[in-house]
């Protein structure tokens, strides 16, 4: 059964993929095009409480990622932000970082943080369409 952190994210309407431990989903705020949140299934609250085999899986899901991510678009940086202050469950924001715009389909995606922190409060809520497109295009990275 899926915690209350995979919910609040949209899953599973917002799932790129899921691993055995780990799904990966499009963060519904935009703050950079491509933006992920990478949770563990289990529900657990401490980095530290992932059991040993969702640990070994992470290195998959992070190799996974920022292959696919790069495929879909050139970054230049990725951050992973693991902060669990609202959202409990241990999940990491993932925010590829770009030097230039990003377009896709209408929307023009500024990094304004670049170089600096990403700034979560600038993020782009995409219409329902651009985010299914976003969203579909993304999970054909990791078919």
């Amino acid at each position: 059964m899926a915690h209350q952190t995979l919910k609040t994210f949209g899953y599973p309407q917002t799932l790129v993929h899921e691993y055995q431990h780990w799904c990966v989903l499009l963060r519904p705020a935009q703050v950079t095009l491509g933006s992920l949140v990478m949770i563990c299934k289990e529900d657990v609250t401490q980095v530290s409480e992932i059991s040993a085999a969702a640990f070994a899986e992470m290195k998959q899901v992070t190799t996974d990622i920022e292959t696919n991510l790069n495929n879909f678009r050139k970054w230049d940086k990725i951050n992973y932000l693991g902060l669990m202050m609202v959202d409990p469950q241990v999940h990491f924001h993932v925010i590829p970082r770009y030097g230039a715009d990003q377009v896709f389909e209408a929307t023009r995606y500024v990094d304004s943080g670049w170089p600096a922190v990403p700034q979560l409060g600038n993020a782009i809520i995409p219409d329902g369409d651009e985010f299914a497109s976003l969203l579909a295009t993304l999970k054909a990275f990791w078919s």
